[in-house]
């Protein structure tokens, strides 16, 4: 094969890694996990073209182009993975919010499936006679109201309950997303009979005129870790959603490629669901004023929507520049060849 002929075949290939060579080296979050795994397979196929090129060709014009290019691939790929701290960094900064903002359709609908039955759930409690007698026997929702809720927060040693309750959490969000594969519903369901549960509670303070010690009680902890569940519940939606519309992608490929992300989702919000632990353990059954500690749930729920809308936004927001090689009118990039 001629030179000339060797170039015309391969330079689509050189032109996507020089594009993604340039994306990766301004931060690895910039790119999807599907782009990642391109970029180290052309990275690979290239660094073959330099070997063949040097040996059968030994056209120094290409062999310096080439060489620039595995090099500024090679930058890409282990300059990005090279530190934990900086894959930590961009996983926090970029990939999670990033994550998050792609589905936000789902979340919004998420968090009606959640927050539509608690609030019919704990109206209907609170104004009907016959609702709040069929909800339990009097006795039992006395002790509830009078007791057995608030001392489950101190039930046990504030590490210890801080603990148990994140990993509950961490579960129900894990199963919440998980069966979203079987086409939205299961996932949909969790979603309501959460959302009831917290309504039936809410309700039954409600009608006998505690509601002030509810909300001072669930507050705290409660918005974000409803906040968290509603995600995870998002991201189940989400996939359940490719299994029925793949789009134009094979739906084999679409389900990895959007579980991928889905995944990435759940394991930002292990953070998340720790930080609603830890102040369900050592603030909601503390005792700080009612107005501390709401204000601290309500801080922390304020701080984590602000975080996913501007780093998410951020994220996935106009495409990064390219240069004017790049934008040339063949749809080359700027690694061209003079022959």
């Amino acid at each position: 094969m001629d030179l000339d002929r060797y170039i015309t075949e391969h330079q689509p290939a050189w032109d996507r890694l020089a594009h993604l060579a340039r994306r990766g080296r301004r931060g690895a979050h910039r790119l999807e996990p599907a782009e990642l795994d391109e970029l180290v397979q052309l990275y690979q196929r290239v660094s073959g073209h330099l070997s063949h090129v040097r040996a059968a060709y030994g056209d120094p014009s290409l062999t310096a182009l080439l060489t620039r290019l595995v090099a500024d691939a090679n930058a890409a790929i282990y300059g990005t993975r090279s530190s934990a701290r900086t894959a930590v960094r961009d996983f926090v900064l970029g990939t999670f919010p990033g994550a998050v903002w792609r589905i936000r359709r789902f979340v919004l609908a998420a968090a009606v499936l959640t927050l539509l039955p608690a609030f019919a759930v704990g109206a209907w409690i609170a104004t009907s006679d016959a609702a709040l007698d069929a909800s339990a026997p009097e006795a039992v929702r006395a002790a509830y109201v009078e007791e057995d809720f608030e001392a489950y927060y101190s039930s046990e040693p504030a590490s210890q309950f801080a603990a148990d309750v994140t990993f509950n959490n961490i579960q129900v969000s894990i199963t919440a997303f998980a069966i979203g594969i079987l086409a939205c519903i299961p996932t949909a369901g969790i979603l309501a009979f959460n959302g009831a549960n917290v309504g039936l509670a809410g309700g039954l303070f409600h009608a006998v005129g505690e509601w002030e010690r509810f909300w001072g009680l669930i507050l705290p902890h409660g918005l974000l870790e409803i906040s968290a569940v509603i995600v995870a519940g998002g991201a189940g939606l989400r996939l359940g959603w490719t299994l029925i519309d793949p789009g134009d992608r094979p739906r084999l490929q679409a389900l990895t490629e959007e579980g991928r992300q889905s995944v990435v989702v759940v394991l930002g919000l292990v953070g998340a669901f720790v930080v609603a632990g830890l102040i369900e353990g050592f603030v909601t059954g503390s005792p700080l004023p009612t107005l501390v500690r709401v204000g601290i749930g309500v801080l922390v729920e304020v701080a984590f929507i602000a975080y996913i809308v501007r780093l998410g936004r951020a994220a996935t927001g106009p495409p990064v520049d390219r240069s004017p090689a790049e934008d040339s009118s063949d749809g080359t990039s700027g690694y061209t060849v003079a022959t």
